[in-house]
């Protein structure tokens, strides 16, 4: 997977602009030596902004970019100059992008269609000014807000491929054969388990020049809950899927008792899976006879519709094809895909090589200085009417605010 361009699972450290300082500043003009106060307000600090983009389907980019940081607001100035707002950064990612926190695996926002955007941490607000504070008890304020510090957060991205079926099996069930029989992808197919390392996607052509996507996951195995196999890992590339096709090989043991199998896999992973319409399909059908055929319709699951297929005869494809599209397009499966409740991240669906990394970030030079300024300013620098208390944020308050408003 390390060679993979597909990425569906990355953590990265975001950090918001700081707001700029509000300006003390006194206006001083050659016949007007006592101006009264004019400090502008500090600028607004950067906000970090996730956008939907269609046009990507991995998250490969983020891979290789760990850090995203946005711009400070400037300091307030004379004159009752506004300090410039910090950039903004705008980060583009695929469509069905889950983002959660790091730390406590905090289910936090999704971005499910091209454009959409949300604001992923906001920056800090900028100081006012202390022409603000004037009043006409208090002619000459000599005291301004600082700006709002910076928002700090690991976050973890975690992409959940947008498809209208997907394809839940063991190894080697014909997963791959069927998508690439239905469909002009090409996922590798070979004689041994556990082929497909990573999801793929075909887009099956249906009557009337319509169709539907499907998505093809590495198999999963009994005990992938608890990490055999590849786990649990590839099994959110389903959740948004309108339909679940079950595939179970004619040439097993017990059809009914493989498909239990992997409902309880799915049920471990996320209940609300159960929930999806489900469609059994026996594949490697040509195998079969008329008489052993009518031997295994008594044996399977009760409840489910079921077709037998092959792939590499074209045995019951359409038929197939035709309760696929019924399902996908029944109004109460379209809701199941929009209404899904995205879940805290569990320990189990974690990527541990991503959770260990460790962000090795050296603070530049101009970053080190501001970090030497702001520790050097005390309580005098302020003046002797501003007390400003760290724990209580009392500058911020809202009535602080609503009466400079009053005072302007």
């Amino acid at each position: 997977m390390a060679d993979s361009n597909f990425i569906d699972y990355v953590k990265i450290l975001c950090r918001s602009g700081k707001g700029g300082a509000g300006s003390r500043h006194f206006h001083r003009a050659k016949y007007v030596p006592k101006g009264g106060p004019d400090g502008g307000d500090g600028g607004r600090g950067g906000h970090i902004i996730l956008r939907g983009n269609s046009h990507m389907w991995t998250l490969l980019p983020l891979r290789y970019r760990r850090h995203i940081f946005a711009g400070n607001g400037q300091s307030g100035s004379a004159g009752r100059s506004f300090g410039k707002d910090g950039e903004d950064v705008v980060v583009d990612v695929p469509c069905g992008t889950v983002v959660f926190d790091a730390e406590t695996g905090k289910y936090l926002a999704e971005v499910t269609f091209d454009g959409q955007e949300i604001k992923l941490l906001k920056g800090g607000r900028g100081g006012l000014g202390n022409w603000h504070f004037k009043s006409a008890t208090n002619r000459t304020p000599r005291y301004a807000q600082p700006g709002e510090p910076a928002i700090e957060k690991s976050i973890i991205l975690e992409l959940k491929v947008l498809a209208d079926v997907g394809l839940v099996g063991f190894p080697n069930a014909g997963k791959s054969t069927l998508l690439s029989a239905v469909s002009a992808a090409r996922p590798k197919i070979a004689d041994y388990p556990f082929t497909t390392m990573e999801p793929q996607l075909g887009i099956v052509s249906y009557r009337d020049n319509r169709s539907f996507v499907m998505a093809d996951i590495p198999g999963i195995i009994e005990g992938a809950s608890e990490g055999k196999g590849l786990g649990l890992r590839f099994l959110r590339h389903i959740e948004r899927n309108a339909v679940l096709l079950f595939m179970v090989p004619a040439d097993s043991d017990d059809i009914a008792k493989d498909y239990e199998v992997l409902l309880n896999e799915l049920k471990q992973f996320n209940p609300q899976l159960l929930d999806k319409h489900r469609i059994l399909a026996i594949s490697k059908s040509d195998m079969l006879d008329e008489e052993l055929t009518e031997e295994l319709r008594k044996t399977l699951p009760e409840g489910v519709p079921y077709v037998f297929i092959s792939a590499v005869t074209g045995q019951g494809i359409q038929e197939l094809k035709d309760v696929l599209w019924r399902a996908v397009t029944d109004d109460s499966n379209r809701l199941a895909t929009v209404d899904i409740s995205h879940q805290d991240l569990a320990e189990s669906h974690r990527v541990k090589e991503e959770d260990d990394f460790i962000f090795e970030y050296e603070p530049t030079a101009e970053e080190e200085e501001e970090a030497e300024d702001l520790q050097s300013i005390s309580a005098d620098s302020w003046g002797a009417d501003f007390d400003y208390d760290d724990d209580d944020d009392q500058f911020w308050d809202e009535d602080v605010e609503e009466e400079a408003e009053d005072n302007k």
